[in-house]
């Protein structure tokens, strides 16, 4: 179409202002570099130097802290290389991102190029409004980061960019129904099955404490050769903060409890593989349970990754929740099988 005279020139400079100018057309969120202080931690069960807890030895852990306001929250984390190079999601709307550095007798000794981006919305603007971007669970596999959200109840994918991690490139159908999904008990846990497994490398997605009729958490398979929703066993008080599969197909569950009286608590649960499946109720049996005689504080990310002498390892994470009251702890195990 032409235009000619005062409307071709009203024309040609909002041209100029809709494509040229910064604030529209390259909107992104800035990286911002974080500091990180690191204090080893090299006990446990405070006050002793037992390493082994079941079939957990405990090799070591970081209290970190920052002067960086947005550091903190931090609510999954999952290695890009083994025991190294991480992506996580913070559940006030962020993701970050960063490497955990180890001494010569292999325990974590501090955090390093640590970094963190708001997440934005199809324009490229920060999401400011943190219903909007209350980030639980994540997964990672082939370059795509899956991120299960609460509140505003979904299941997103996003490629994998440290430098500038954009809007998502789809949604996902999560297939459990989603007036079943409480608010604030939505999905914490996405993973990745076992790749050799029934359900070949499918995402499997685990809410916190959405219950069915009979009290068990609502789950399912949203990908993979048996997709469904199923459920898993509520074992006393405790919801499910995240999980990650195991070599042999079982799905390691990161568990929490708190009350007034009793102060947080924090569990291990190994689900058993074969009991993950569309109808079923899954359940196992607890691996270890500790509460604050132990290192631990609002314990809500899980990573399992192979060390390279191969040892099985278990990472954890907290989220301070940016009170004063709590800590971002950073703990790792060795899982033995034996």
């Amino acid at each position: 179409m032409m235009f000619s005279g005062r409307r071709a020139r009203r024309t040609l400079f909002a041209c100029v202002l809709i494509c040229a100018s910064p604030a529209i057309a390259a909107q992104r969120a800035p990286v911002e570099t974080v500091e990180i202080s690191a204090r080893p931690i090299t006990q446990f069960q405070i006050g002793h130097d037992e390493t082994r807890f079941g079939p957990f030895e405990f090799v070591g852990g970081l209290e970190m802290t920052s002067p960086a306001r947005d550091f903190g929250a931090l609510s999954a984390l999952r290695f890009l290389k083994p025991g190294s190079d991480f992506i996580g999601v913070a559940d006030t709307g962020f993701w970050f991102f960063g490497t955990i550095a180890h001494d010569a007798g292999k325990r974590p000794s501090g955090v390093k190029n640590f970094r963190m981006q708001q997440m934005v919305d199809a324009s490229g603007r920060p999401i400011d409004r943190k219903w909007k971007v209350d980030a639980e669970g994540l997964a990672v596999k082939d370059g795509i980061a899956t991120v299960g959200f609460e509140r505003d109840q979904r299941v997103a994918q996003f490629k994998i960019d440290p430098d500038n991690v954009k809007a998502p490139i789809q949604q996902l159908d999560y297939l459990v129904p989603a007036h079943e999904l409480r608010q604030n008990r939505g999905f914490e846990t996405v993973a990745h099955a076992n790749p050799y497994g029934q359900h070949a490398g499918g995402l499997v997605v685990v809410s916190e404490r959405s219950l069915d009729k009979a009290g068990n958490v609502y789950a399912a398979i949203i990908e993979g050769p048996h997709k469904g929703v199923f459920t898993i066993k509520r074992n006393g008080d405790f919801d499910i903060t995240d999980g990650a599969f195991l070599p042999d197909g079982d799905l390691l569950l990161l568990e929490r409890s708190f009350s007034i009286a009793r102060g947080v608590k924090m569990r291990l649960r190994r689900i058993y593989g074969e009991s993950v499946e569309k109808g079923a109720v899954a359940d196992g049996p607890v691996l270890m349970e500790a509460d604050l005689g132990y290192q631990i504080d609002n314990m809500e990310g899980l990573d399992v990754w192979t060390r390279d002498d191969g040892a099985l390892m278990v990472s954890l994470v907290s989220d301070d929740n940016h009170s004063i009251l709590q800590r971002n702890l950073y703990l790792e195990f060795i899982l033995h099988q034996d």
